[in-house]
């Protein structure tokens, strides 16, 4: 599952984000990261996805 989050990630960062924590801090953040620029919403979301341990 995280692929497909990974991958939506490099597509539209928060969505990536919002499937990963909800509507959360990290949420917002990714959006002005976004907003700010593609790559720093993009490194931003694929670093939230991949800290949080996989739950099986």
């Amino acid at each position: 599952m995280d692929i497909v989050r990974i991958l939506l990630s490099l597509f539209v960062p928060p969505l990536g984000v919002l499937l990963e924590v909800g509507l959360g801090k990290h949420f917002w953040i990714n959006i002005l990261l976004t907003l700010l620029g593609w790559l720093p919403g993009v490194v931003h979301a694929i670093w939230i996805i991949t800290r949080r341990p996989a739950t099986a």
